[in-house]
Order: C-alpha cells, then sequence, then structure tokens
C-alpha cells in the first residue's frame, strides 16, 4: 500500500543528497520510515514518518540539525522514537523540528 506523504516529507526531501533509510511494519501493521543524511554542509538530518496500516499518514517530522551525532546514532534514535510514536499517536499531526 502507498504511503500518503505528508506536506513534512516533501518540504524535507532532496534527492541530489544520499540518504539512508529504515523502513519497518510492525505488528499492528503500522509503517514506519526513517531516514538520515548530510546535509551540503555536513549536518545530521532525519526525517520521521509513521503510517496507518493503509498508509495513511499519521504522524511526520522532520530535524535540520541532529549536533553531534552521526547518521548511525541518529537513524538508531529515529528508530525508536518512531516506535514509540506509532505505540502512542493515533491523530493525524505535522511538526518540523529545528536542532
Amino acid at each position: 500500500m502507498a504511503r500518503e506523504r505528508g506536506e513534512c516529507f516533501w518540504q524535507w526531501g532532496d534527492p541530489v543528497l544520499h540518504t539512508r533509510t529504515h523502513n519497518e511494519t510492525l505488528s499492528d501493521g503500522t509503517q514506519i520510515d526513517v531516514q538520515v543524511r548530510l546535509s551540503r554542509t555536513g549536518a545530521t538530518q532525519m526525517f520521521i514518518g509513521v503510517y496507518a496500516p493503509g498508509g495513511a499518514m499519521i504522524h511526520e517530522e522532520s530535524f535540520d540539525s541532529r549536533p553531534g551525532e552521526t547518521m548511525t546514532r541518529a537513524m538508531a534514535w529515529g528508530v525508536g522514537r518512531a516506535r514509540c510514536l506509532a505505540g502512542g499517536v493515533r491523530s493525524p499531526s505535522r511538526k518540523v523540528t529545528t536542532g
């Protein structure tokens, strides 16, 4: 099932930058999508998306910078946060976070 991406995802996306991605379907069918990348200036950036089993957006957020974190560390944190959000968020929300 295709995901219904929100504005947060489209604002964050940059096809030129190399991105590492973690996609996972949880036991209840909820899908999580965590992406990390390095910005053009070398900052670690992250996107977190949580989607219903049918693909509807539940939650999206992005981070313009994760100071002091490598892509690997940011990915691990993001996957944990996505799993936590998937367990507790049930109404649509959008959030863009910096820092």
